[in-house]
């Protein structure tokens, strides 16, 4: 139908239009990578050091998520016919494999400082480029993650996540290495560093059960459910039913699909308006990128309940 064309279209113009919020992550990383890496050599603080390497590590999952984000606004073709967006999956499967690096890399390069502890310098111009960077991480990481929530795109709200990790990463660094500073215990740079990585361990776990359920086609969150099940209870109420409820996300997209039980002597006319009533009915409820598929059935008929398992016996 016409409308639901333009709707599509308006879907795949506003997922390309999320480019330029992968953009703003690659120059932050950027500019992060230069002012991380001139504080480390103004201290030789190894916990500054790790904070510039995680800033690398955002440099490139921002450039996975340019290019998985790239892919996922392609419309639907011959080859996939459900559209992309499960591309941002692999984006933001990537990002939580890069965070675990990230804290193994911090893990490795504190050790030998644990073993060995080294005197610091020029902390105080040190620090004040560390916070820099961080402010610009943390303005970063802000926009993209309410951004990701806003248009429900799991890429951005990983690389928003991502970047807050590296914020945090950097309080602990600057909180130690001003500690540094006030008490001389040197041992505390490595053991900050160690603790901040263990701690974006957990990020890094989120990151990546999300994508796997999205990968898995796993059904829609409890939330949404409460809204499907909320309509088909305003058309129960019209003498019609509803069972073989399947839900999967694919990132920004939605899946639905539901047999809907009408009248045996209901005319086909009748019957198919109810269902595009239906489906725009279930559309508005959960906003977004939706695609709803209704199987019409007569209520009568004892076959119509003999798939109220379907796909689900294997």
């Amino acid at each position: 139908m016409p409308h639901k064309k333009a709707e599509h279209n308006d879907v795949m113009q506003n997922r390309a239009s999320l480019t330029r919020f992968a953009w703003l992550s690659i120059g932050a990383a950027l500019t992060t990578i230069v002012l991380k890496t001139g504080a480390y050599y103004l201290t030789g603080s190894i916990g500054l050091l790790s904070d510039a390497i995680e800033s690398l590590v955002n440099l490139v999952g921002a450039g996975m998520a340019l290019g998985m984000l790239t892919i996922a606004a392609r419309p639907a073709d011959e080859s996939h016919m459900y559209g992309h967006s499960k591309a941002e999956y692999f984006a933001s499967a990537t990002e939580g494999l890069l965070i675990l690096g990230a804290a193994i890399g911090i893990i490795s390069a504190a050790i030998p400082r644990l073993v060995n502890p080294q005197a610091l310098e020029q902390l105080g111009l040190g620090l004040g480029v560390s916070i820099l960077a961080s402010g610009v991480n943390f303005l970063t990481a802000r926009k993209l993650t309410a951004e990701g929530k806003r248009r429900n795109s799991i890429t951005l709200e990983a690389d928003g996540q991502h970047l807050m990790t590296d914020v945090w990463t950097s309080a602990g660094v600057i909180a130690a290495v001003g500690a540094v500073a006030l008490t001389g215990w040197t041992i505390l740079d490595p053991l900050i560093a160690i603790v901040m990585a263990l701690n974006i361990v957990w990020t890094a776990y989120q990151l990546m059960s999300r994508s796997v359920a999205g990968l898995m086609d796993a059904s829609l969150p409890a939330k949404e459910l409460e809204l499907i099940e909320a309509v088909m209870e305003k058309y129960r109420a019209k003498h019609a039913d509803f069972h073989a409820l399947l839900t999967r996300q694919a990132a920004a997209r939605q899946f639905v699909s539901v047999h809907l039980l009408v009248p045996g002597e209901m005319s086909v006319h009748d019957a198919h308006h109810i269902a595009e009533d239906f489906e725009a009915d279930i559309r508005n409820a959960l906003g977004g990128a939706v695609t709803v598929f209704t199987h019409l059935e007569p209520a009568e008929d004892e076959l119509s309940m003999e798939d109220m398992h379907l796909d689900r016996d294997a």
